[in-house]
């Protein structure tokens, strides 16, 4: 499935700010050239800078980062859930009751760069063993609609939004 693809009706409005950084391509061509690049951009990040907050209350680098961890293991299950055509309503999650018990600032830059490529290399593993007929499924989410391609995508696409905030807010570049 390619991002061009999808339809009014397959996410909900929330979602489309995070669908809009994405270039055009299929599902499995943007999260193969994520695996390869945000590695990286996770490895310029100096060590000393994970505890950064560009103010008070806001996350860390570190938080950030697990953050879209977190967000990728859950887009995932919920993928999981509806590639196996299960329409049962799945629930939300409160992303700033997750981010505190993260314990994100323990981690290193090693660390946080093994644990995205083994979310991702499954996130990847899920969505090519799915037919690509199945991404057109959908199911109910925090109380949405939205389609199994569209999680794929909203994956990649809150990845890229916070890679942006990090480069903007927490890095000046």
């Amino acid at each position: 499935m390619r991002l061009s693809e999808l339809k009014d009706g397959d996410c909900p409005a929330y979602y489309k700010p995070d669908l809009e950084v994405l270039p055009e391509a299929s599902l499995v061509e943007l999260m193969e050239r994520q695996m390869g690049n945000f590695p990286e951009f996770i490895r310029s990040i100096p060590e000393d800078m994970l505890s950064h907050r560009y103010a008070p209350g806001k996350w860390s680098v570190a938080e950030v980062l697990m953050h879209v961890l977190d967000t990728e293991r859950i887009f995932q299950y919920r993928a999981l859930r509806l590639g196996r055509k299960d329409a049962t309503p799945l629930s939300g999650f409160d992303q700033d009751n997750y981010v505190p018990e993260s314990l994100a600032e323990a981690r290193t830059i090693e660390d946080l760069v093994r644990e995205y490529m083994v979310v991702r290399e499954s996130s990847l593993l899920l969505f090519k063993s799915l037919p690509s007929g199945r991404l057109l499924f959908k199911g109910n989410a925090s109380g949405q609609d939205i389609s199994l391609g569209a999680l794929g995508f909203i994956i990649c696409g809150h990845q890229k939004h916070h890679r942006n905030i990090l480069r903007q807010r927490y890095l000046d570049r």
